[in-house]
């Protein structure tokens, strides 16, 4: 992982790696970690997630209602619930995705056989009751103990429909709709910092070009304000990332940055194809789907170069943040179920995508604040599955268990030099790493081994640290396509790790095969 703040003593490193050491010991991987240099905050957004009304992610998969015969709590399944808080869920956005821009807030409030139904015409064209609305997903994140991030409907929405459901949500003020809130059951307003200013309005959120966008946007912002007490964090929606379109990024920097008054804008990733322009199945794959889903992940690396770049020029005191509020893996619907419902498995490949790329987003952490995997139950990269009244944890679950001590930690800048894992005549770094150092001063490294054939040494060095003892974990499995299945045995779960060594202040690491390590160094 060549890290984007790069601030170690280059004679050191150069020492490090090789120059003092036998010509045979020249191969080894080595991490050179400067626990001297951390001054960035690892936000804990970065861990954040996204539940859309797409397929069964809201019903069936977070709510079954209070009568239903599966435990709940307020209509939100117990088991669910109780899954995300082992994984600390800082942050979720609702309710889409293209969703938001054809969700009008005032469909779901009040008596529930008083909603009106509606038809979900992006997802699968199924008729839904509105059972779950604004007062049931404020209900969820207090139940999880997240912040929520709503997406407002600037597509088939109004400037005063927006507005009205800001302060229906947030002011403490006498009015027609605080009133509506209290009659509705909720005295007391939320708080609700995060407000995105519409969802892809480049494609289902409109069909905008960006100076329009730019116009629609500043128009709603102006209307869009904060009440005493919350006060308002708005997220412009920024391009189509994997198009590589950074002219979006540029103009909206460059003009919307005053006219807008936002404090973040959104882009989105989904690894599906690679670089072959191929979906696979999330389960059905050889190496060569292995290979084409790491290499494509790792764009997401000049993606975020790129667009700090345009944001460094335009915002060189970084005022203003990056977030990538949609990404995960994208493949083709398990057989025989709704392809408007994007329900997919999740193998050991997709804990990989999650590790690497949750490694580079910490080592972004100067300028990203927020990522939202896509999504939180039963759809795309899910943390969890459910089937009736079961339900598993996915190999990605397990990842954002092993990451937990990298949220609000303080990265530490590193240097790797590694090998590489080749296939089929291209290569990819065979590791990618990060490093945090928490508030009882304990460093969190966690390493990925793209590499699923060969294990990998890894020699590493703290700069600036006396080590005294070190524990781990490590989830990996038997092979590239295992997964957890509903009545089986977990395949994918972690477990101790106990291939590390100190030896004369020097780390060794046995890395295995497709496997993730974390590892706490005290």
């Amino acid at each position: 992982m060549r890290s984007p703040i790069f601030q170690i003593p280059v004679v050191t490193f150069l020492l490090f790696i090789g120059t003092t050491l036998p010509a045979q010991n020249r191969d080894t991987n080595y991490l050179f970690i400067n626990a001297t240099m951390g001054k960035h905050s690892i936000s804990k957004y970065i861990y954040g997630h996204f539940a859309e009304h797409l397929g069964r992610c809201i019903y069936g998969g977070i709510y079954v209602g209070e009568d239903s015969s599966i435990p709940n709590s307020r209509g939100i399944r117990r088991d669910v619930l109780e899954a995300l808080k082992e994984i600390k869920v800082p942050v979720l956005r609702w309710p889409g995705g293209c969703f938001a821009d054809t969700y009008h807030w005032k469909d779901g409030i009040g008596p529930r056989e008083e909603r009106p139904s509606i038809v979900n015409i992006h997802w699968g064209n199924i008729t839904e009751d509105n059972s779950f609305g604004t007062h049931e997903f404020m209900d969820l994140c207090e139940l999880l103990d997240c912040e929520p991030y709503i997406c407002g409907n600037l597509g088939s929405g109004t400037v005063q429909e927006m507005a009205k459901w800001i302060e229906y949500l947030t002011s403490p003020a006498e009015s027609p709709m605080t009133n509506l809130r209290r009659k509705n059951g909720r005295e007391k307003p939320w708080r609700v910092k995060f407000w995105g200013l519409g969802n892809e309005a480049w494609g289902c959120g409109g069909r905008m070009d960006v100076q329009h966008y730019v116009d629609v946007a500043a128009n709603y912002s102006a209307f869009c304000r904060s009440f005493p007490g919350n006060e308002l964090y708005k997220i412009a929606c920024g391009g189509y990332g994997w198009n590589d379109n950074y002219e979006w990024s540029e103009v909206l920097m460059k003009k919307g940055m005053s006219r807008i008054g936002f404090q973040a804008h959104a882009i989105h990733y989904y690894t599906s194809s690679g670089q072959k322009k191929k979906r696979y199945s999330a389960t059905e794959f050889d190496e060569a789907g292995w290979f084409d889903v790491l290499q494509g992940t790792l764009k997401i690396e000049e993606i975020l170069r790129q667009n700090v770049a345009i944001m460094d020029r335009y915002d060189p005191e970084k005022k203003t943040d990056l977030i990538l509020d949609e990404w995960g893996t994208w493949y083709n619907v398990e057989e025989g179920t709704n392809p408007g419902f994007l329900y997919q498995q999740n193998s050991l490949r997709d804990a990989m995508v999650a590790a690497l790329n949750l490694n580079i987003f910490n080592n972004f952490c100067e300028r990203l604040y927020m990522a939202n995997i896509a999504q939180t139950v039963n759809v795309l990269q899910a943390m969890v599955l459910t089937q009736d009244n079961k339900m598993v944890r996915t190999p990605s679950y397990y990842v954002y268990k092993l990451f937990i001590p990298h949220q609000d930690a303080t990265l530490l800048p590193i240097q790797m030099k590694c090998t590489d894992y080749v296939f089929g005549g291209e290569k990819i770094p065979a590791m990618n790493a990060s490093a945090s150092i928490d508030q009882k001063n304990n460093i969190h490294l966690s390493i990925v081994n793209s590499d699923p054939n060969h294990e990998q040494s890894l020699e590493c060095m703290i700069y600036g640290k006396k080590i005294s003892k070190i524990s781990g974990q490590v989830l990996t499995a038997e092979t590239m396509n295992a997964y957890n299945d509903f009545g089986k045995a977990e395949a994918v779960t972690i477990r101790d790790f106990k291939n590390v060594e100190l030896k004369d202040d020097l780390i060794q690491i046995t890395m295995p095969s497709k496997s993730i390590v974390m590892l706490e160094i005290n």
